[in-house]
Order: C-alpha cells, then sequence, then structure tokens
C-alpha cells in the first residue's frame, strides 16, 4: 500500500468503521470483509460490515456473519446512518463504486476516509488510500498482507485466519488456478501456523450443500451442458424458472461453470443465469484467452484474464444467440 504510514497513523485509534463489498459476495469478498472486520475489532475500532445483497447460506458459518447487514433486506436506512457516520470506509474486492449501485452513491457522498483494497482489473482510483494489486490471487491475500506490513499477524486468531483462507482457497479453486503463487503457499502455511484448521473450511465451503442444490447440478450437468467442439467452448444456460424447480437460493450456481471448463479440450466456459430483467454471465478460460477481455468489449463486464463476469438485458435466448454469433472471430484464439 502507498502511504503505508498515513494509514497506520489512520487507523491507531479507535475509529467508526464501515467495510462493504460487490453483490452476492463470495468467500473472497465476505471472507476479506469479517477477516478485516475482525482484525480491526482487535484494535477497539467501532465496525459494521455492510454487503449489498445476500449471499450464499455455505458461507454463513463465517465469524462475524451474524453482525452483518444486508442493504437491500429493508436495511438501507440503517445502512446509509452508518456510511454517513463513518469515519473509514473500507471497500473491499470491487474498485469501481458503480459496481455496488445504491451503496456506491452513498459511499461517494460520504465524509469517511475511503480505503480500496481489490485485486481485479481497471480500477476507477476512487479511494484515499488503495492497496490494488491484480497480481495478488485474492483480496483476502491482501488483507493477510496489509496486516504483515503493518507488524501485526499477532492480531490474527484462528477465526480471521479462516476467513482470510476461505478467500484463498476459493478464488484460487483449491490452489488449482495458476494464481496459485509461491506467496499463497507461504501464506496459506502461516494461517496453519497461527491456527486455521484448513480442513475444517474446506468442508464448510464445499461440503454443505443442500439436497436441492445437488439435484439442480445433476439436472444442469444432464440437461444443460452445451459442447461446441469446434469453438473448444462449453456453455450452460439457465432460466429462472429451472432456478425456481430446484428453490435456488443464492450460491446455488456457485461453481457449476468449472464443470464445463474440466472437459478434455475446453479453453472457455460459460454459466448463463437468467435473473431479475437480465442474464448474469460467469466465464472462465484456460491458457492464453483472456474472459476479461471478452466480457469487456461485449457484455458490460470484466474480472480477471481467466475468469470474468458480465451482463446482458437481452432474453436469455438472445444472450445464447449473441454468445455463440461471437465466437468465429475468436475461432484462432480459443484453439
Amino acid at each position: 500500500m502507498q502511504n503505508l504510514e498515513a494509514f497506520r497513523q489512520l487507523i491507531s485509534s479507535p475509529r467508526n468503521i464501515v467495510i462493504t463489498t460487490h453483490p452476492k459476495p463470495d468467500a473472497d469478498a465476505l471472507g476479506s470483509s469479517l477477516g478485516l472486520a475482525g482484525y480491526l475489532k482487535k484494535k477497539n475500532h467501532r465496525v459494521q460490515v455492510i454487503t449489498p445483497t445476500d449471499y450464499p447460506r455455505f458461507l454463513h458459518w463465517m465469524p462475524g456473519n451474524d453482525e452483518v447487514i444486508v442493504f437491500n433486506e429493508g436495511n438501507e436506512a440503517r445502512s446509509a446512518a452508518a456510511i454517513e457516520g463513518a469515519d473509514v470506509i473500507f471497500c473491499l474486492d470491487f474498485s469501481v463504486l458503480s459496481r455496488i449501485e445504491t451503496l456506491g452513491g452513498l459511499i461517494k457522498n460520504a465524509p469517511g476516509v475511503k480505503v480500496m483494497i481489490d485485486h481485479h482489473l481497471a480500477p476507477e482510483h476512487f479511494a484515499d488510500f488503495e492497496f490494488w494489486d491484480t497480481g495478488a490471487a485474492a483480496t483476502c491475500q491482501l488483507i493477510f498482507e496489509l496486516i504483515e506490513a503493518l507488524g501485526e499477524l499477532s492480531y490474527i486468531d484462528p477465526s480471521i485466519g479462516e476467513c482470510i483462507y476461505a478467500g484463498i482457497m476459493t478464488d484460487t479453486a483449491s490452489f488449482r488456478h495458476p494464481n496459485t503463487t509461491k506467496k499463497v503457499h507461504l501464506i496459506s502455511a502461516e494461517l496453519i501456523e497461527l491456527g486455521v484448521q484448513t480442513n475444517k473450511v474446506q468442508r464448510l465451503v464445499y461440503d454443505n450443500q443442500t439436497e436441492d442444490r445437488l439435484r439442480f447440478l445433476g439436472y444442469a450437468l444432464s440437461e444443460k451442458l452445451v459442447v461446441l467442439r469446434e469453438y473448444h467452448t462449453a456453455y450452460f444456460a439457465v432460466s429462472t424458472e429451472e432456478l425456481h424447480r430446484f428453490q435456488s437460493q443464492t450460491g446455488d450456481t456457485e461453481g457449476l461453470v468449472n464443470y464445463g471448463l474440466s472437459i478434455e479440450g475446453i479453453v472457455m466456459a460459460v454459466l448463463m443465469t437468467e435473473r431479475e430483467g437480465s442474464v448474469r454471465l460467469s466465464l472462465r478460460s484456460v491458457g492464453d484467452f483472456s474472459v476479461n477481455d471478452f466480457a469487456r468489449k461485449h457484455f458490460e463486464g470484466g474480472g480477471h484474464k481467466n475468469a470474468a463476469g458480465g451482463t446482458s438485458y437481452l432474453s436469455l435466448e438472445e444472450t445464447v444467440q449473441k454468445f455463440i454469433q461471437l465466437l468465429p472471430q475468436y475461432k484462432d484464439q480459443l484453439s
């Protein structure tokens, strides 16, 4: 982080602090938020985590979850008051205020000092302090590195460490993605040394499914998977009706796109999910093909080179057709 000493001074005495992250937080977003909150509370700060929306039930085990305010569940006024009264506002795992919609406007106009910690491409540079590194595997990695740079690793207890480890574990796909560096393994080793039970975190995240989610996964793999061998591409297109059929909850489609990418010879996999007047795209790739560039150019999205998201305001059927019609111009890159 630039101006580390000024940041150290900023958090040297108790303050009112708000931490927020992107909609539909994943393990990295929630883990970095709750991990940082736990650390700041140990320094006697008054901390409130606010998420724009709900998040998967399999993340509710994280220490501090019971104190999270979910903005769009009737907590707009309470959230606005907390943001207006905050001395410091942390924005984690996103770097463009429009990403968090109404919350973004509240934060932009709030008097508190803004701190952005993120690892995604193309930041907006709206914050007073930035800790931004696209080379980091996860925002949770950056939270660990920040605490380490401040010389306060002793503040990380097993509860804080579990939140941090969960984000690193999931954003590396259990240490399978190319972002799994030597530093990632060393941080994980440090967390184990600090008392984190990694097998416990793995079980809570990956072996904590509802029966409906498991049945939905079976349906998606047998009925919704489309493989386009000519373009080394696989995709799923899931309608709102199909989500309702399996009583789908937030997080139930998490990881589905990776099954497409696991097929031999597949370079790009995409999950298109119909939700509330739009279609959400989750894109993954291997090798040199940049789904970040693809999503930015065609689907108002972005993210990382090999993992990105996007949005379409066409119908699900029209989105699928648009996607398929784009593939010929990328045929050589996908080979």
